[in-house]
């Protein structure tokens, strides 16, 4: 197995921060891994190369995936061609959803062996940061489970971790140790609290932020309408109501007919050049607290789309202010699950 030594590749096209405490220089924009394990409709293999392969050329190299994602088939996609491409690239992969381990499954063994399954599929020696996978709130807050991280880390196992969570109250227990170096939540146009209660701590205490779903499941892209249907396997279909697990990762928590309305609302708002996708993104970056934001990808086209929004000019400070104030007004009393 190969030992990423974290060079930035040679690329100018995708803006570059440094995550947390790690030293680690990582692209403002990476690419969330997600949809290439089939939870977004079946995803060919031919398709999944060619995405990370796009990721490689367009300069980003911050990967964000998941042992759970297609059971590993996300970490061995990337293991296979970063392994090849950009064995520099960062890549974070999490620990806490997987069968036998949640929801009370939790142990040192149990994560010990997680890792060891991952850094095989990666081709890694030691794994870049491994992020507790939306861990139950008593799990977080009994504590054992950061002294167990800090003891892979001592091994050797992984370079650093963090945690990926659901709520603002877990985001704060993980904030209680000094050690954390990233928190990754759900942070775009529909879900804005984070801006008040989480950044500034996380910016003081030098945590990384990192953003998953930054068009909210796809919403934010100004591209669906009542007649969009997903396929069975995607979690927009049998998700959308929260079926399967937290309806916040599904549309932000907001149902699937409102967010179009709030959608056309936010349109107004895009500036001439861009389209909606990338205003939304662009309108995350804009955000100190964050390092980088992982939206997915189905094709290479859209990596190269995600990319260029490193380099579009920031938002207004107005329109930051007017936005805020709309989903103060109008968004957030639609959100469905637990902030």
């Amino acid at each position: 197995m190969n030992k990423s030594s974290h060079k930035s590749p040679n690329k100018t096209q995708v803006n570059s921060r440094t995550l947390g405490r790690t030293g680690l220089s990582v692209s403002e924009v990476g690419l969330g891994c997600w949809q290439l394990g089939g939870d977004f409709g079946p995803v060919s293999a031919a398709t999944a190369e060619a995405v990370i392969e796009q990721a490689v050329k367009e300069g980003i190299n911050f990967f964000d995936t998941a042992d759970v994602y297609g059971n590993g088939i996300s970490e061995q996609y990337l293991g296979k061609i970063l392994n090849k491409l950009a064995p520099e690239a960062v890549i974070a992969t999490k620990y806490g959803r997987a069968a036998g381990t949640y929801p009370d499954g939790y142990s040192l063994t149990d994560l010990r062996d997680s890792v060891r399954r991952a850094q095989d599929r990666l081709q890694r020696d030691c794994i870049d940061l491994l992020q507790l996978h939306c861990v139950p709130e008593q799990v977080l807050a009994a504590r054992h489970i950061f002294d167990w991280l800090r003891e892979v880390q001592q091994e050797g196992l992984i370079n650093a971790f963090g945690a990926s969570v659901e709520t603002h109250k877990e985001a704060e227990i993980c904030l209680e140790h000094s050690d954390l170096q990233s928190l990754q939540i759900i942070f775009n146009l529909l879900r804005q609290r984070p801006i008040e209660a989480l950044f500034d701590r996380a910016l003081a205490q030098q945590v990384g932020i990192i953003v998953r779903l930054p068009l909210a499941s796809g919403m934010l892209s100004g591209k669906f309408s009542k007649d969009t249907a997903f396929a069975a396997t995607d979690h927009r279909n049998y998700n959308k109501d929260g079926e399967a697990f937290s309806v916040g990762e599904t549309f932000s928590g907001i149902a699937f007919n409102q967010g179009l309305e709030i959608v056309d609302i936010l349109k107004q708002s895009v500036p001439e050049g861009m389209t909606m996708a990338q205003f939304a993104m662009r309108w995350i970056l804009d955000h100190d607290a964050v390092t980088t934001i992982i939206p997915g990808a189905s094709s290479a086209f859209q990596v190269t789309q995600n990319a260029s929004v490193s380099q579009l000019p920031v938002i207004d400070k107005t329109t930051h202010q007017r936005l805020f104030a709309y989903y103060e007004s109008a968004i957030e009393q639609h959100i469905r699950c637990p902030l």
